[in-house]
């Protein structure tokens, strides 16, 4: 193993927080207590953040070692911004800027094809995301394609994904073939809801049932066999009912595979909402969700978002799937993207301000358009792996240890012994894996595995007094140990 020269962790997160006392602060705080981490990164991140004339001797030294990664690419286009939408995606003035934009994304890959050779390096899987990439011309995305083709060697298990909408599936069938062409293998298509007002309340209406087997035809058409829909639950207003008409009409377009997110409202136009969601409904949602598309033929492990049809393939991209079980590097290319090694994350430019102009700026001069570089302690580079693998419902041990030089047990064991004291995760063979229960029970689960900054941000950020956090920690546990006698 080599020594991954993580950054040595600040008082605060040397802090050890009880157990039980983060369970109950995950639990109140479910709608931030996510697979989104960090939290609060202006304050928990803030000690670990590097100075902007070091990104590049910093960067150069956290790749250092790795052979295999991924490649995601942001593309930030949209016809209109979704009301839950939290990613970057710029405004209707910057619509028009598609061609300066894709030409920024070939400079930004030859500056990371220079600086850390890439054709040295195996690209395990290539995901193409937003915003809407199919925003802009199909010819762009073929050239992007051809780009990464030639910029990395290609792993055997290499393949590609990419997102689209309805409207633009069901109106423009040559795209679909452009992608195909182009060796893109995987199309995930975002359907999210039906329910006619909740799709006005979050300006999704464009993209309704009218567009939804037209397009399915012409992604089948196009030669797709890896087809996948986005479904969101857990909002507001958002009924069982209606979560349930969903469910069943994503199963008439027969995809191969149906990908669940749970709404997070951070940093989304409805965030004002957050507080009237009923916990005990999003459970009910989940529970719901587990019966119908099992009973489809749709399975998944207790907790993972993606439940697949197909024998053997548990439905994800391989840029998913490696992130997710290895917790493998990879490089984000474009607007706000998000780059990870073993030791650091950044935050390409325009993360905040939703403007192109910075990112096309730093790239116009020659330099990594990074907007945040932070070089972590292992501490937060395990909540960041661990919080990512909970999209699969469970824990690579070996992938953990591999990754931290240390094994699950030997890093949270008073973590785990609560876990599975209270019926939560169980072990496996191979992976630390939620039960059931704790995937009804996720946000305070994955709380456990924050970073102690983190966790003590979410204690504190209880508005109730001190007395009201004590009954409602003694509350959760006994929630907890309800589903323990259950299991």
């Amino acid at each position: 193993m080599t020594c991954r020269n993580w950054a040595p962790p600040n008082l605060a997160d040397q802090a050890i927080c009880a157990p039980a006392n983060c369970f109950a602060a995950g639990e109140l705080n479910h709608h931030i207590s996510s697979t989104a981490y960090p939290i609060a990164h202006q304050t928990t991140w803030a000690p670990y953040r590097i100075r902007r004339q070091d990104h590049r001797q910093v960067l150069t030294e956290a790749f250092q070692g790795i052979d295999d990664l991924c490649l995601y690419a942001h593309i930030p286009f949209c016809e209109v911004r979704c009301s839950f939408c939290e990613y970057t995606v710029v405004g209707k003035g910057q619509l028009s800027q598609t061609q300066p934009y894709m030409d920024r994304l070939h400079r930004e890959l030859a500056l990371y094809r220079e600086l850390l050779d890439t054709p040295s390096r195996r690209l395990r899987g290539f995901d193409i995301g937003g915003g809407t990439p199919a925003f802009v011309d199909a010819e762009m995305i073929a050239d992007l394609v051809a780009d990464v083709t030639e910029s990395f060697l290609l792993a055997p298990d290499y393949g590609i994904s990419i997102e689209t909408t309805p409207r633009i599936a069901a109106a423009d069938p040559s795209k679909l073939h452009a992608y195909q062409r182009a060796g893109i293998d995987r199309i995930s298509m975002g359907i999210q809801v039906i329910q006619p007002d909740l799709l006005r309340l979050l300006n999704r209406d464009g993209n309704g049932i009218e567009h939804h087997y037209r397009a399915v035809d012409n992604i089948r058409e196009a030669g797709f066999r890896k087809f996948n829909v986005d479904l969101m639950y857990g909002f507001a207003k958002q009924s069982l009912e209606s979560w349930k008409a969903t469910l069943e009409h994503a199963i008439t377009l027969d995809p191969d595979y149906i990908t669940l997110y749970r709404m997070r409202y951070k940093l989304t136009r409805i965030s004002h909402e957050a507080d009237q969601v009923q916990t005990e409904n999003v459970r009910a949602q989940i529970r719901l969700s587990r019966q119908i598309l099992a009973n489809a033929g749709y399975r998944a492990n207790p907790g993972r978002t993606t439940y697949s049809r197909i024998r053997g393939d548990i439905g994800t991209s391989p840029y998913i799937t490696r992130r997710v079980v290895d917790g493998i590097p990879y490089l984000g290319l474009g607007l706000g993207a998000q780059t990870f090694t073993h030791r650091t994350v950044s935050y390409n430019d325009g993360a905040v301000g939703k403007d192109l102009t910075p990112y096309l700026k730093s790239v116009d001069r020659g330099e990594l358009p990074i907007q945040d570089l932070y070089d972590l302690p292992r501490t937060h580079m395990m909540g960041k792996m661990i919080a990512v693998s909970f999209y699969f419902g469970e824990i690579d041990r070996s992938a953990f240890e591999e990754k931290f030089e240390m094994t699950l047990e030997q890093a949270f064991p008073q973590e785990i012994a609560f876990l599975l004291d209270h019926g939560l995760m169980e072990f496996t063979q191979t992976t630390l894996r939620l039960t059931p229960h704790g995937a009804e029970h996720f946000p305070g689960v994955v709380a456990l595995f924050h970073a102690p900054s983190i966790k003590a941000y979410l204690a504190e950020r209880d508005p109730r007094t001190a007395t009201d956090m004590l009954h409602n920690q003694r509350l959760a546990e006994k929630v907890a140990l309800r589903g323990r006698r259950a299991v």
